[in-house]
């Protein structure tokens, strides 16, 4: 009975030594991995890809002045057709445009006016074009000054910004412009592996940046909307495992 209490003595001696030894074989593992983890390389991939817009959008405001408002109303109705035959002429169609923006001051209602006034009624009109006929939009802004020539007065208490263009294909583009970032920067993380010594292993986190639409030219200030020709630039953020 002795004999056999020391033989279980024994095997729980042994078996929690085993226990023991895996323990800190799991344990050392552990602490290894951590460590592996714990190297790694954060690079940044780049791409960029030049478009061109593929779609227009220009708010073309103008002005007529009258001290009687039927004859500044009459002088707005007929700029319109003359507007309106200026783009058919360029190949805008009445479809592509909108009226907008009917507005009429009484410069004699104004509280806050100061001094004679030349005009008693000004009234404005917008017609805003919207079209992919990017093209057209150019000829014709670059073609404007025969308005002027005809009588017609832009702006007024308007603003005439010109034209704006987009580029709306960027959807289309994405996946490409993200693998092309991604490959940008794993020639980084491997070029970085290989300066420490170690080898590269795989990805430990990754962020993909915001889709950027810049000027073409890239000139200080210069207006992206206001350019036909663009640069569709991503930044992706990758941090890869270094191994031993």
């Amino acid at each position: 009975m002795v004999q056999s209490s020391g033989l279980v003595k024994v095997a729980a001696a042994v078996i929690v030594g085993v226990a023991i030894a895996g323990a800190g074989w799991f344990v050392g593992n552990g602490i290894a991995n951590m460590r592996s983890l714990d190297r790694y390389v954060t690079v940044k991939g780049l791409a960029e890809q030049n478009v061109q817009a593929d779609r227009a959008v220009w708010p073309i405001t103008f002005v007529a002045t009258d001290d009687v408002l039927q004859t500044a109303q009459a002088k707005i109705e007929s700029d319109t057709k003359t507007l309106l035959d200026f783009l058919a002429s360029h190949g805008i169609s009445k479809e592509m445009t909108e009226l907008q923006n009917l507005q009429v001051t009484d410069q004699l209602a104004q509280s806050y006016r100061s001094g004679p006034i030349e005009s008693r009624y000004i009234v404005n009109q917008t017609i805003q074009v919207r079209t992919d006929d990017v093209k057209a939009v150019v000829a014709a802004s670059q073609d404007i000054g025969k308005l002027l020539q005809g009588g017609i007065v832009l702006g007024g208490q308007g603003y005439n910004p010109g034209p704006s263009y987009m580029f709306t294909g960027l959807n289309d583009i994405k996946p490409e412009m993200i693998a092309a970032a991604t490959a940008n920067a794993r020639e980084a993380a491997l070029q970085f592996a290989a300066d420490s010594g170690g080898q590269l292993g795989g990805i430990r986190r990754a962020t993909q940046g915001l889709f950027q639409i810049l000027a073409a030219d890239g000139a200080p200030n210069m207006n992206e909307a206001s350019q036909i020709n663009k640069t569709v630039r991503v930044v992706t953020t990758m941090e890869y495992l270094i191994r031993d």
